[in-house]
C-alpha cells in the first residue's frame, strides 16, 4: 500500500505555493503573511491550474490537518481541562484546564485553529471550484479527488463546529478579503458537514490506495462520529443515533477491518499501518520535507524523569515537556481494576532506568534515605496505586505512587513515546495520528445502542474490547451484561479505551456532562468551569473585521 506522508510532499516548495494561493481567512490575516502570500501566490494560481498542480493542491489540502493533530494547540483543546487531565509544570496554556478569564478571544490556540482551519477549507473549496474546469485530468480521478476535497472540507468543519458552533459557511474558494460574513447556525453546518461526507462517500474507493488519503471506509466512520455528536444538539434527535449505528457497523462489518489482537499492538513503532486504523494523519522524520510539522505528542504528556535521583535524558524515553498529567480519577476510577485488565500497563510507562552509577539522596520516596544504583538498574517504578511504606522500603529503588505525584512528576502515558526521532532535543517526531481507530467505532456503536434502549446489543460491541484488553486468562472477567451497558460505563470505558488520544474534551462536551464531570474530578478546573466553556470563544480579530462586528457576528454567550 503507498503512503501519503511527505513523499507526496517531495516538491514541498511548490505544494506551500499552491496552499498559500489560496489563504485567505477573510481578512483575518496580518499584513505579513499577506505581504509573503503576494510574492508567490501568482506562481501558485497558475500552477493549480493544471493536471499536476491539481493533484498537488488536493495532497496538500491534507496538510492542514497537521495543524492541529499531533500539536500542542490539538492536545491542549482536546485533552486539557477534562476529567481525566489536568495541566503539568510548563506551558503556557494552563487557562484551558484553570478555565481562566483570558481564555477568551485573543487566545492564541482559539485564533490559530480558526485560522488554519479556514485555510483548509478554502483549499478545498479551490479544488472543488477549479477541478472541473482543468484540461487533461482523468474523469475517475476527478471525481475521486473532489471527493477527497469535500471529505477534507466536512472535517475541517465538524472540527471548528464542534469548539465554536455556528460558523460562517464558505463553500466557494475566496479570492480576497471578505468583511460581509454571518454566523450561520450550527444546525446549518452540521447539515453540511452530512452533505458534504455523503457526497464524497459515492465518489470514494471502498479502501486502498494511498494510506492516509479519505476513502469510503473513513468517511464512513466520521458519519458516525457526526451523526452520534448530533444526536445530542438540540437539534438532534434519536434517529441521528441511529446513523450513527448504521455508518459505525458498516465500518465494522464491510471492510475487512479487524481490531489488533493486544493492546499494545497499536503503539508499537513502526506499526502505524495496523489493522485496526482507520484514518490516520501522516508525518515524517524527514525534517527536510516535513513542512514545519512533526507529531509532537510525544513531549506533551511526560513527566521530568531527568532530573530524578541516577537518571538523565534518553532518547527511549524523550523531551518532557511537562503539559498533561493524568487526574485522581484517571488513576482510581478508570484503572481501578488492574486484575484482570491490562491497560494501564499497556498505557503507562511504570519503569524508568539509571543512566547514571552512584548512591543518590532519594527524591519523591521517603521509605528510604538514598539509593544506589548501576547503570540499567531500575530508578524509578510507578506502579499507579499506593503501594505501603514497607512494601517500598524492600525495593532496592525508588517508588512512586499517586499520592507522591505534582507537576513535574507524574503518571506516563506510554502510547506517544518516539525513540526514532534524529536527537535527543529534536521534538518533531515521525510517528502517524490515528484519529479514529476501531476500537473507538465499537464504542460509538455501543453508545448509539444504549442511547437507542438496545443494551443487549451494546454488550457485543464492549465486549470484544474488554476482551482484547484482559490479561490471558481473565478475558471472562472482563465481559459484561446488559445490566452494566449504561452510559455511565461508557464515560469510564472510553477513558480506559482511548485515554490520551484526543477524544476526551469533545465527549465530555457530547454528553452533557464537562461541567459536572470536570468539577468532579479536576481539581484544578472544576472552581471555575461554567457552562460558557462547552464553546470556545470566536476569535476577537475575525469579529473585528466583519462589517457590523459584533452585531453580525456575535461573540459565544459568556465571553
Amino acid at each position: 500500500m503507498k503512503n501519503i506522508k511527505y513523499n507526496l510532499f517531495k516538491k514541498m516548495s511548490r505544494i506551500k505555493t499552491i496552499a498559500l494561493a489560496f489563504i485567505l481567512l477573510f481578512g483575518v490575516q496580518s499584513c505579513e503573511d499577506t505581504l509573503t502570500e503576494e510574492v508567490i501566490s501568482n506562481i501558485g494560481n497558475d500552477y493549480m491550474n493544471t493536471p499536476v498542480g491539481f493533484e498537488d493542491a488536493v495532497k496538500g489540502a491534507y496538510s492542514y490537518l497537521r495543524a492541529y493533530y499531533g500539536q500542542e494547540m490539538g492536545m491542549t483543546m482536546m485533552q486539557m481541562g477534562t476529567d481525566t487531565y489536568s495541566h503539568g509544570a510548563d506551558g503556557s496554556y494552563k487557562r484551558y484546564d484553570l478555565y481562566a478569564s483570558d481564555l477568551d478571544g485573543r487566545d492564541n490556540w482559539v485564533r490559530t485553529l480558526w485560522r488554519e482551519y479556514y485555510r483548509g477549507i478554502n483549499s478545498c473549496n479551490a479544488v472543488i471550484d477549479r477541478g472541473p474546469n482543468i484540461a487533461g485530468i482523468n474523469p475517475e480521478t476527478l471525481k475521486t479527488r473532489i471527493a477527497e476535497a469535500k471529505a477534507l472540507r466536512a472535517h475541517f468543519y465538524f472540527v471548528l463546529v464542534q469548539h465554536y458552533g455556528g460558523l460562517d459557511l464558505r463553500l466557494s474558494e475566496t479570492g480576497g478579503p471578505i468583511t460581509e460574513i454571518t454566523r450561520s447556525s450550527e444546525e446549518a453546518v452540521y447539515t453540511q458537514i452530512i452533505k458534504d461526507y455523503t457526497e464524497a462517500l459515492a465518489d470514494l474507493p471502498a479502501s486502498g490506495g494511498q494510506w492516509g488519503r479519505y476513502t469510503k471506509m473513513a468517511v464512513e466512520a466520521m458519519l458516525c462520529k457526526v451523526y452520534i455528536t448530533r444526536a445530542t444538539r438540540t437539534f438532534g434527535s434519536v434517529a441521528d443515533f441511529a446513523k450513527a449505528e448504521q455508518f459505525g457497523k458498516n465500518v465494522i462489518n464491510n471492510y475487512g477491518r479487524a481490531l489488533v489482537s493486544d493492546y499494545s499492538e497499536l503503539w508499537q513503532l513502526g506499526n502505524d499501518q495496523n489493522s485496526e486504523t482507520v484514518f490516520s494523519i501522516q508525518f515524517s522524520y524527514d525534517l527536510l520535507t516535513a513542512g514545519g510539522y512533526g507529531n509532537r505528542w510525544h513531549l506533551y504528556y511526560l513527566m521530568e524523569y531527568d532530573t530524578q535521583p541516577g537518571m538523565s535524558r534518553v532518547l527511549e524515553v524523550g523531551r518532557p515537556w511537562k503539559r498533561l498529567r493524568p487526574t485522581d480519577y484517571t488513576y482510581n476510577i478508570v484503572f481501578a481494576n488492574r486484575t484482570d485488565d491490562a491497560r494501564y500497563e499497556k498505557s503507562f510507562r511504570q519503569v524508568f532506568k539509571a543512566t547514571r552509577s552512584g548512591t543518590f539522596a532519594t527524591s519523591l520516596d521517603k521509605s528510604k534515605s538514598e539509593v544506589t544504583f548501576a547503570v540499567g538498574d531500575t530508578a524509578i517504578y510507578m506502579p499507579g496505586y499506593e503501594m505501603p511504606e514497607a512494601e517500598r522500603a524492600k525495593r532496592p529503588y525508588q517508588v512512586y505512587t499517586p499520592s507522591m505525584y505534582q507537576e513535574k512528576q507524574f503518571g506516563v502515558i506510554s502510547k506517544f513515546l518516539d525513540p526514532l526521532r534524529a536527537s535527543i532535543n529534536e521534538v518533531q517526531g515521525g510517528r502517524d495520528f490515528m484519529v479514529t481507530r476501531l476500537g473507538e467505532i465499537y464504542l460509538l456503536v455501543a453508545e448509539a445502542l444504549i442511547k437507542q434502549n438496545k443494551a443487549a446489543e451494546a454488550v457485543n460491541y464492549i465486549n470484544p474490547i474488554r476482551r482484547r484488553a484482559a490479561y490471558p486468562g481473565h478475558e471472562a472477567a472482563m465481559e459484561i451484561t446488559a445490566a452494566d451497558a449504561t452510559m455511565e460505563f461508557i464515560y469510564d470505558e472510553r477513558a480506559r479505551e482511548l485515554l490520551g488520544e484526543g477524544y476526551r474534551w469533545t465527549d465530555l462536551k457530547r454528553w452533557g456532562n464537562l461541567v459536572s464531570r470536570v468539577k468532579a474530578y479536576n481539581p484544578t478546573g472544576g472552581p471555575s468551569v461554567a457552562d460558557k466553556h462547552n464553546y470556545r470563544p470566536i476569535p476577537q480579530e475575525q469579529i473585528d473585521l466583519v462589517d457590523g462586528g459584533n452585531a453580525n457576528f456575535p461573540q459565544n454567550p459568556g465571553y
